[in-house]
């Protein structure tokens, strides 16, 4: 099955032929754009390209018409007379951060029932606060949240990216699935979602002949299928129907040599989704985070006492299942860095968006906890960046690269560090200008 969302040709914006190579290829490429209007060149900066690749210590990044239209050491790159010059010593810039599997839809607060234009923007401008510029919604998305897709391919644009997997789907039958995902093919999602999970042995699992036939149909109409699971085995069985992404961590037990293979050969993709399992039992005491100036500057007050609730924390701390999930968590911490370390490429997702996974804030967290589980902080920042983008089938966000949409971050210390540099997120760029502001 292909690994590239199928929509995402119609979405393409300004193309940019490059037709010679070096210094010349520079050279025409700013001479194209900036008929667009005056260049903005940032200088002196370390960037951190997402490409996997070495930051460059000392260098220079334009922009124009959104995009970016140069970007590497500064003594190679030929900034245009009419360039406005901005200095970013002592400063970082990195691709806008990507969660692979978050949700975009009906939750305020702690509340359902909320899917509608005003809620959907009011949460990717949150994303963006925290330098998440693109969200892929995996389930429950709606009208309105495809049409937001359609909408963001302009400079113009100041919210989060978002693109969209429609309904999480089930059915009883083959035939039933075939139907399924014929219907929502028809509204062209850059994926297909399924749940593949008995949530601890309290519901029924969907069968082998279930899922392959989602994975048939899905084949059919060129659409990736993404994929809730939680045991090993089962992720296994869905690798060889044919699953594009695995959405969430192996959970139940240690990944083996089997599970890797499997992986490589299909060049597939993980999300470890740690934060996931962590607010599933966080709450039955208050977190350490509650107390995070960076957590706080957007949190909702209203929601941060209602979790505090004794009888609540009460609750959570005599749930099975959230138990279960809490002794789930150091093993999905042991399998991503076993993956990470055996070539797997990881795509950094957080399954935020229910309740009380706090946009923008838990991708953070999410990274945090990937370099307490091992992961080196330039291993972490490819998996939220250019690797994410990879997995997702992104072609124009996701690097600094040349002709690519000018979503970045420029933080006060370096993440290739400490990833837990994050938190000195200073400016967000979408789209080629800043949006927010945090310092």
């Amino acid at each position: 099955m292909s690994t590239s969302a199928n929509n995402q040709t119609s979405q393409t914006g300004v193309a940019i032929k490059i037709v010679c190579a070096g210094a010349t290829t520079i050279c025409l490429v700013l001479t194209a754009m900036s008929a667009l209007g005056a260049p903005l060149a940032l200088t002196n900066a370390r960037i951190i390209d997402g490409t996997g690749a070495a930051p460059i210590e000392n260098g220079t990044l334009i922009i124009n018409a959104g995009r970016i239209i140069a970007v590497g050491a500064t003594g190679n790159i030929v900034i245009p007379a009419d360039a406005e010059q901005q200095s970013l010593a002592g400063k970082t810039i990195t691709p806008g951060f990507i969660n692979s599997h978050g949700h975009v839809g009906a939750v305020r607060g702690l509340e359902a029932g909320h899917y509608n234009r005003e809620n959907l923007l009011r949460q990717l401008d949150l994303y963006a606060r925290y330098g998440v510029t693109t969200v892929i919604s995996l389930g429950d998305d709606e009208a309105e949240g495809f049409a937001l897709r359609a909408q963001q391919n302009t400079p113009e644009l100041d919210r989060a990216r978002l693109f969209v997997a429609g309904p999480v789907l089930s059915a009883q039958s083959p035939e039933e699935a075939h139907a399924l995902v014929d219907e929502t093919a028809g509204l062209s999602p850059d994926f297909i979602k399924i749940r593949v999970d008995d949530n601890l042995g309290r519901t029924p699992k969907m069968s082998p002949e279930i899922y392959q036939a989602f994975s048939d149909r899905a084949d059919h109409h060129d659409i990736p299928l993404a994929v809730h699971t939680y045991y090993l085995q089962d992720t296994k069985n869905l690798i060889r129907a044919g699953a594009d992404f695995i959405a969430h961590s192996v959970r139940d037990v240690h990944v083996d040599g089997e599970f890797i293979d499997l992986m490589r050969t299909g060049n597939l993709c993980y999300s470890p989704t740690l934060t996931r399992e962590l607010s599933t039992y966080v709450y039955e005491s208050e977190p350490a985070f509650f107390t995070d100036p960076f957590f706080l500057a957007n949190a909702d007050p209203q929601v941060v006492e209602t979790l505090r609730d004794p009888e609540r924390q009460q609750r959570l701390q005599n749930s099975v299942a959230a138990q279960q999930y809490k002794a789930s968590l150091p093993i999905a911490m042991a399998n991503v860095k076993m993956l990470a370390d055996a070539g797997v490429q990881i795509a950094m997702g957080t399954d935020s968006g229910p309740p009380a996974r706090f946009q923008g804030y838990f991708e953070h967290l999410e990274m945090w906890m990937m370099q307490d589980a091992g992961m080196s902080p330039m291993q972490i920042l490819q998996a939220a960046t250019g690797g994410a983008a990879e997995c997702m089938g992104l072609r124009e966000t996701g690097t600094l690269e040349t002709g690519k949409w000018a979503d970045m971050l420029i933080m006060g210390d370096d993440p290739a560090q400490d990833i837990r540099n994050t938190r000195s997120l200073e400016q967000v760029w979408i789209a080629g200008k800043p949006v927010h502001r945090t310092r």
